[in-house]
C-alpha cells in the first residue's frame, strides 16, 4: 500500500505536489469556506483523476500531530490489492437516517467487505439509526467508523459531505474495502469523568431529553451546573450526558448538548436518548481526556498486527468530537500529540474534529454513534509473505 498526505493553505498552496496518481481512494477534511468555494476540490480531483474521493467539513483539521484551521487535509491510498467501492445518498429528515444506513449498507455490501468508512452531514440525522440501518444489511463482523460533518462555529448549523467533485449539505456518503489483504482496525475513548447520582431518563423521544427521574432536565441539569448555567447552550459542550441501557451495562455512550428548550424544559442532543436509559453527567480534565486519546490510539494498535509486521504502513483517520476542542481550546493538540507519540513512524495521521463519531465500543465492540470521543480508524494492507 502506497500513501501519501498533503495539506493545502490559501497562503502556501499544496504541501507538496500530488504525485501519486495511481490512488484508488483519497480522503480529505477541510475548512466549510474552501468546500463551498469549490476550486481546491477540482484542483485535488484533477491531481487524483482515478480516485474515490470522500470528504467534508471540519471543525478543524488534524495533519501529522498538529491541529490546523481553515485547510484542506488529504491521504491519498493507491492499495497493493484490496478493492474499493463508494455510495451516497440523500437525506431530508431526522426519520429518513435508517432507511438512508440501510440504503448505503446494501450498496456496499459484499461477500470479502471488510469495512466501511462513512462521513455524514452533520444535521437532521440521528447517528444510532443510521448505524442500526447499515447493519440490517451488513454482517456484524464489518468494521464502520467515521464521523459527522463539522463547522469551526459549533453552533451545529450547515455542514458538507463531499464524494469525488460534488459536496452537499443534505448527503451521507461511505467507502468500503475489501479483499483479504485490507487491515482496519480502530479505538475509540472519550475520557470524561461522571459525577453526581445516576438517574433515569423517564421521558424522551429520539434525540430529545424531557425527564430525568420524572423531574424537567433542563431545570435539574441548571442546577447541576450552578454558575456555569449563565453560559448555556455553549457550557453543555463542557458536561455531556453519559448513557447506558441499565445499570449493570458497560455499553455506555456519551451524548452531546446542542441545544434546550426553556418552553417545555426539555434538552436537545446530537445523537437519541432512549427512554428507560439511565444517565449520568460527565465533566472533563484535560489529562483523562489526553488519556483517553492516548487509549484510542492504544487500542487500535492492539486490534492490528502492526507490532508483528514489520514493514507495514497504515493510515490513522482521527475523528474527535468538537466539544473537546471547544473545552480543551489551544491544550486540544496535546492529545493529537499524545496519539503520535504513541504511533511509530510507519502510521502517518489525519484527521477532523467532528459533531459526532461513528465506532465500535471498547468493551462491547458493538458499533454505534458516539459523541466527545477520539475515534481512530487504523487502515493498512498487510504485508506479502
Amino acid at each position: 500500500m502506497k500513501v501519501e498526505h498533503l495539506t493545502w493553505q490559501e497562503s502556501r498552496g499544496w504541501s507538496a505536489e500530488p504525485s501519486l496518481q495511481q490512488a484508488a481512494v483519497v480522503i480529505y477534511f477541510a475548512a466549510k469556506h474552501l468546500l463551498e468555494d469549490g476550486n481546491v476540490l477540482k484542483e485535488l480531483k484533477s491531481h487524483y483523476s482515478n480516485a474515490l474521493l470522500l470528504g467534508c467539513s471540519s471543525g478543524g483539521e488534524i495533519f501529522n500531530g498538529e491541529v490546523q484551521e481553515n485547510t484542506l487535509v488529504v491521504t491519498a491510498i493507491e492499495p497493493r490489492e484490496f478493492r474499493v467501492k463508494s455510495a451516497q445518498a440523500t437525506i431530508d429528515k431526522m426519520e429518513d437516517s435508517f432507511a438512508v444506513g440501510k440504503h448505503l449498507g446494501e450498496a456496499l455490501n459484499a461477500p470479502d467487505l471488510k469495512s466501511i468508512f462513512v462521513l455524514s452531514v452533520g444535521s437532521y440525522v440521528i447517528g444510532s439509526d443510521l448505524v442500526k440501518g447499515f447493519f440490517e444489511m451488513i454482517p456484524e463482523h464489518v468494521i464502520v467508523t467515521g464521523g459527522f460533518a463539522a463547522d469551526m462555529d459549533a453552533q451545529f448549523g450547515q455542514t458538507f459531505v463531499g464524494l469525488d467533485e460534488s459536496i452537499s449539505d443534505k448527503v451521507i456518503a461511505a467507502v468500503g474495502f475489501y479483499g483479504d489483504s485490507v487491515e482496519v482496525s480502530y479505538g475509540s475513548v472519550g475520557g470524561w469523568d461522571p459525577f453526581g447520582p445516576e438517574r433515569v431518563i423517564s421521558k424522551a423521544e429520539n434525540n430529545i431529553l424531557y425527564e430525568l427521574d420524572g423531574k424537567p432536565a433542563l431545570k435539574l441539569y441548571k442546577e447541576y451546573l450552578g454558575e456555569e448555567a449563565k453560559d448555556l447552550p455553549r457550557s453543555a459542550l463542557y458536561f455531556p450526558l453519559n448513557i447506558r441501557p441499565d445499570k449493570g451495562s458497560d455499553h455506555d455512550i456519551v451524548r452531546t448538548i446542542i441545544g434546550m428548550n426553556e418552553e417545555d424544559q426539555s434538552l436537545i442532543f446530537a445523537g437519541d436518548v432512549p427512554q428507560g436509559y439511565v444517565a449520568r453527567l460527565m465533566k472533563g480534565d484535560f489529562n483523562h481526556l489526553i488519556d483517553g486519546a492516548e487509549e484510542a490510539a492504544s487500542l487500535a494498535i492492539k486490534h492490528s498486527s502492526l507490532e508483528e509486521s514489520e514493514g507495514q504502513k497504515a493510515v490513522a483517520l482521527l475523528v474527535s468530537c468538537i466539544g473537546r476542542k471547544v473545552l480543551m481550546g489551544q491544550s486540544v493538540a496535546d492529545e493529537v500529540e499524545a496519539i503520535e507519540e504513541r504511533f511509530d513512524k510507519r502510521v502517518s495521521t489525519i484527521g477532523y474534529y467532528s459533531y459526532g463519531e461513528i465506532g465500535h465500543h471498547r468493551s462491547t465492540g458493538k458499533c454505534g454513534f458516539h459523541n466527545q470521543t477520539m475515534t481512530i480508524t487504523l487502515l493498512s494492507e498487510r504485508t506479502q509473505a
